[in-house]
């Protein structure tokens, strides 16, 4: 599965597998000096990962520093005490622990199950320092390469020399794993899911297609030119396309940029795109043992706000669920939080958090003079929607929104979106539960494919409500970002992008190379196929010629 845009040419370079616990590791002859040791190694790996994040760049050190909060969270340095009480060593004390807290979050699904790999390499790093083995990762090399992996921690991402990494390939991953999307943000081609790929020994020459998602094991130099020669025509291409995004016959499609944070508004407000169409705000709640008063989330909103002058900035209010993660919006334990009380359902059991919030965002709009229109996720109905825009307009702020990731929305979208200004598409979630397939499992990746016809049926229904209903509707899911997924989307009557900001420019030459009556034309090959890949490959070969040879 291709994730990010462009090819590479290069010898491999294996990263270190993940370091486990000793099957026949007895327990712990003194538990408490066993916890002891076994925080410690928690601790070791924390400062390790503040070391690399003193000489990272602003980027990388925002997310080496969120995951050296992990190793240092105690509610898992308790549960690994509570497990060496039990009789495990501290090996698998720390195993289990990290099990059990990869599975609260993969339950509550979104940008904390996101967060599974690295707590996961955390888990390993603290493992391998109780083992006094050397910690996994990316080893030291000095040759322009290719990375391999079983998958990659964002810590190790964050850290890559981009000078020195040609593309990444990883055997696990998925569209929406933080390898994919830093990879894309980073201009580095990416393939994931590629069975085999931890196999391929070191120092083993491939090329790779981020686009397609074809990986070429010893290719010959014609294949080696050829795709030379490719990337060269792609990036002259590129850099003539600019400004706005609009078909080939003037129809305009905003094209707008994805960010979870400061650094990532500073890097997107300096690039040619149109604004934001997803800010994730879970990065403001995630880390606090407290709500964070209006004063703290209104200097961090004016700092988002600020490098998009009058451009648009689309929030998403807080995306979470009622468990642990968020200490205090703890709404009790529930058998399955993925379809218990998140996103909009935690507003309406904790109205004062979303209170807060919308007087925070109004603060630092009326600062900044941002065009800031504000959302709620995981909206199923009318009478929710209402209410959403009720709280919205009581906090003085002009436009509210409403994300369509439930396929109930999406089926009645006209009257979801009736008292709201516009929606927007979240294509991963709406693709999890319209296939009933957990986004965060590996091996049901083909279902979450958003070339599914079923998934590209709910989002045409969405789209016909929205028109009905005479409001814009965007997509902000990472489907958003494949070229030719958005000629399809174009052709059902989306009318804005929103993506990683490194995949704009492939997305502006797919569109002012087709016009909307084509875009349609697509639209309908895509809907009439019977798998995703049937549907991916009829519009490739459906497509502007030119367009589908470069991209």
């Amino acid at each position: 599965m291709g994730v990010s845009p462009g090819s590479a040419y290069g010898p491999v370079v294996q990263v270190a597998s993940p370091v486990g616990p000793p099957r026949d590791e007895p327990a712990a002859a003194d538990p408490a000096a066993a916890a002891e040791q076994a925080i410690a190694g928690f601790m070791q790996v924390a400062e390790s990962l503040d070391a690399k994040a003193a000489q990272a760049d602003a980027s990388a050190r925002d997310i080496l520093k969120a995951t050296a909060m992990i190793a240092r969270d105690r509610s898992l340095h308790r549960a690994v005490t509570k497990h060496l009480s039990a009789g495990l060593g501290p090996a698998n004390a720390i195993a289990q622990s990290i099990d059990e807290f990869a599975e609260q979050f993969a339950a509550l699904g979104g940008y904390f199950a996101e967060r599974v790999t690295d707590l996961r390499d955390v888990g390993s790093r603290a493992i391998a320092a109780v083992l006094g083995e050397p910690a996994p990762g990316v080893p030291d090399f000095t040759e322009p390469s290719i990375v391999v992996a079983e998958d990659l921690a964002p810590a190790e991402t964050a850290t890559l020399d981009r000078s020195l990494v040609l593309g990444i390939i990883t055997r696990a991953g998925g569209l929406t794993s933080h390898t994919a999307i830093l990879a894309a943000q980073m201009g580095i081609p990416a393939v994931v899911q590629l069975a085999g790929a931890t196999e391929i020994p070191t120092g083993t020459p491939v090329a790779l297609d981020g686009g397609s998602g074809a990986v070429t094991v010893n290719p010959d130099p014609a294949f080696v030119e050829a795709q030379r020669e490719r990337r060269a025509r792609l990036a002259e291409a590129l850099a003539d396309v600019t400004g706005p995004g609009a078909t080939a016959d003037g129809h305009h499609v905003a094209l707008l940029a994805n960010i979870g944070g400061v650094h990532d508004a500073e890097l997107a407000g300096a690039e040619d795109l149109e604004g934001v169409g997803l800010f994730r705000t879970e990065f403001v709640f995630l880390s606090a043992d407290q709500e964070p008063t209006v004063e703290e989330q209104t200097e961090i909103y004016r700092q988002v706000f600020a490098p998009f002058g009058d451009r648009r900035v689309v929030v998403r209010t807080l995306d979470a669920g009622a468990d642990k993660p968020l200490a205090f919006a703890d709404l009790g334990a529930e058998d399955n939080p993925a379809l218990g009380r998140r996103g909009l359902r935690l507003s309406q059991a904790r109205p004062e958090i979303l209170a807060t919030q919308l007087e925070a965002l109004a603060a630092a709009a009326e600062a900044t003079g941002a065009d800031v229109r504000v959302m709620a996720p995981m909206v199923a109905t009318a009478a929710e929607a209402r209410w959403f825009a009720e709280q919205v307009r009581a906090n003085g702020l002009p436009s509210s929104g409403v994300m369509i990731e439930v396929p109930g929305a999406a089926l009645r979208a006209a009257q979801v979106l009736a008292s709201v200004d516009f929606g927007s598409l979240g294509t991963n979630d709406l693709a999890q539960y319209t296939m009933a397939a957990d986004r965060m499992e590996g091996e049901l990746s083909e279902l979450l494919d958003p070339w599914q016809p079923a998934v590209l049926d709910v989002i045409a229904a969405a789209a016909t409500g929205a028109r009905e209903a005479g409001k814009p509707l965007g997509v902000c899911g990472e489907s958003a970002g494949d070229p030719f997924l958005a000629l399809v989307l174009v052709g059902l009557g989306v009318t804005s992008l929103s993506m990683a900001t490194g995949k704009v420019r492939a997305v502006r030459l797919a569109l002012r190379s087709h016009t909307l009556e084509q875009c349609e034309v697509l639209a309908k090959e895509a809907l009439a196929a019977e798998s995703p890949e049937d549907a991916r490959q009829a519009v490739r070969a459906a497509a502007a010629p030119e367009v589908a040879e470069l991209l």
